[in-house]
């Protein structure tokens, strides 16, 4: 964010925001991990502040979290972190079967269809048991449709944490249920020279240990090659076109 040379073939990275390579991935399977997996932790655990748990001795809790945009880079990795590290119900949104399916072998508990108003699909599932409300929301994409959704969903004391853009958003809405709205943004720590910068390090560490544990898996969804300026307008496209699934990936030159 504060220099060029993010399709270049050789970058210097302050190690402090870097880790390890899992052992048990390619390098365009690890490739695909990083930024996607620093943003879900911290929108996870900084921001919504969900109950951290030990992989594999996982117990239910009340927390319900709501993922819009799960099929995307970001929730490809945050729907298994939070299966993972956490006892929430993950309730994830995806319209085409593609993106169903992936979020479904991603560990979403739930999937219901954001092409659909969201609420009656929930209410429907809080009103045949299979889940309880709405306790936390990840917005990672269309917050400025949602956010009144998000509203009346959610209970008294709950959480929003979103990592794009909207041009404006009635804040003020959340009032009367004493609800909360971060923002996720995983360059403000190395942008602003924060002095726990090194928690990007540790949790990148760890991130690779759940990888070559079994708890978690690569989001590559699609390799489209070499990098040269053909694919890389390709790869472009496609995440402009709203319909990627997982990470696209590229590799060599």
């Amino acid at each position: 964010m504060t220099r060029p040379g993010s399709n270049a073939e050789y970058q210097l990275v302050d190690e402090r925001i870097v880790g390890h390579k899992p052992s048990s991935l390619s390098d365009a399977e690890a490739a695909a991990l990083p930024l996607t997996s620093i943003t879900a932790w911290e929108l996870l655990f900084e921001h919504l502040q969900l109950q951290r748990q030990t992989p594999g001795d996982r117990q239910p809790t009340d927390e319900v979290l709501l993922v819009v945009g799960a099929a995307g880079g970001v929730g490809s990795i945050l729907v298994q972190l939070a299966k993972t590290l956490t006892g929430a119900t993950v309730i994830a949104t995806a319209s085409r079967e593609e993106s169903r399916k992936w979020v479904t072998e991603l560990g979403a508990d739930l999937v219901v269809d954001h092409s659909q108003p969201l609420k009656p699909q929930i209410d429907a599932l809080i009103a045949g048991g299979k889940t309880g409300p709405v306790t936390h929301v990840a917005s990672l994409n269309a917050t400025d449709r949602y956010f009144e959704t998000y509203v009346d969903l959610l209970v008294p004391f709950g959480r929003i944490a979103l990592i794009d853009d909207p041009a404006s958003l009635e804040v003020m809405k959340i009032k009367p249920k004493s609800l909360s709205v971060h923002i996720e943004f995983m360059f403000a720590r190395s942008m602003h020279r924060a002095k726990d910068l090194k928690a990007q390090h540790e949790l990148l560490e760890h991130v690779a240990e759940l990888v070559d544990q079994g708890h978690l898996r690569t989001t590559a969804g699609k390799h489209l090659g070499a990098i040269n300026a053909d694919n890389l307008k390709a790869a472009h496209a496609e995440l402009e076109s709203g319909r990627a699934v997982g990470k696209i990936v590229l590799e060599g030159f």
